[in-house]
């Protein structure tokens, strides 16, 4: 950046995942907060001219908030450091680490964190030996309620709570119409919460929990994405020491995965006040109805601002890389 040139940002938005529009609202968003903020920012798709735009313009800093495969399993990120620009977030290896369900849980339990058992299946599994006895022994293993989701995907897409095992079948081809491989997970009940961290440079730092309360009890895509269905508590409505473990536990999440940034951890508190953790997003969505900026501004930070912060801390970041699995 030269002279007194403003930061120069390109956010990365849309794709070809099923998140697409999600993705396109979280660009717009961020984009208009970092103009808010005296940021030069414009939005681009991911598509045959988007290498070009980047050697055209060489923007100061790129923002991927691309959700899905593309966005979050690390290719856009190992394209971004192929060509040596600075991005807001997480990196290539810490990012495939995230978007897998079952190695980050796993990271999570050998850093001692609490998380609900489980067990991943692929879908060739249940032609080779059979759903029905696959199925049966599954809930003799892990019992009811259980739930069923896609071991890589984001937004809540393919989940779905089961409560019967007459339920499971449909579960599981709910799930495999977004992926080949399922994560089926005892449920726990308590609070559901997601806590969202930010590190701008300084090293992370969980924002208020952000309580979800849904009206049917599962937070699922259109629970997300379309008001009315879904309330927000922010901060969540727990005791100090349960909403203080929450953000730890965040904040180990931040760390043992190699994240960078910011990132979003999803779990349920129980009425103990363990916090359990279910997963990670090293790309959490920032559409109205998004957690990070409620978590943001229940913390009281004005989004332009920390959209610009965090951006010139990517600028000047230098890469993590995560605890070996």
């Amino acid at each position: 950046m030269n002279g007194s040139a403003p930061l120069e940002v390109l956010v990365l938005a849309g794709g070809l995942s099923h998140e697409r529009d999600v993705s396109l609202r979280s660009g717009r968003r961020v984009a208009d907060a970092l103009e808010d903020a005296g940021v030069s920012a414009s939005v681009h798709d991911v598509d045959s001219g988007l290498l070009g735009a980047i050697d055209d313009r060489r923007p100061d800093v790129v923002w991927p908030l691309l959700h899905g495969s593309t966005g979050e399993d690390g290719s856009i990120r190992d394209l971004l450091e192929l060509l040596g620009v600075p991005a807001v977030g997480t990196g290539s290896a810490g990012s495939r680490i995230a978007w897998s369900k079952p190695v980050s849980k796993t990271m999570l339990t050998r850093a001692g964190a609490a998380t609900p058992s489980s067990v991943t299946l692929p879908e060739s599994i249940f032609r080779e030996v059979g759903a029905r006895a696959v199925l049966d022994r599954v809930v003799d293993r892990l019992g009811l309620p259980l739930v069923v989701k896609p071991a890589k995907g984001g937004s809540a897409l393919g989940v779905s709570l089961v409560t019967t095992a007459d339920e499971l079948p449909r579960a599981m081809v709910a799930c495999f119409s977004y992926g080949d491989v399922a994560l089926i997970e005892r449920a726990v009940t308590g609070v559901e919460v997601a806590v969202s961290v930010i590190d701008l440079g300084d090293g992370p730092r969980a924002l208020p929990p952000v309580e979800i309360v849904v009206e049917d009890g599962l937070y699922d895509y259109d629970a997300r994405y379309n008001a009315g269905r879904t309330q927000f508590f922010a901060p969540a409505r727990l005791s100090g020491e349960a909403a203080a473990a929450a953000r730890e536990l965040a904040v180990t999440a931040h760390r043992v995965l190699g994240l960078r940034g910011l990132s979003r951890t999803d779990m349920i508190v129980d009425e103990s006040g363990t916090p359990w953790f279910l997963e990670v997003n090293s790309a959490p969505g920032m559409t109205e109805t998004s957690l990070f900026p409620l978590a943001a501004e229940a913390e009281g930070l004005a989004l332009p601002r920390l959209y610009r912060s965090m951006a010139e801390a990517a600028r000047s970041a230098v890469p993590t890389v995560p605890t070996t699995v």
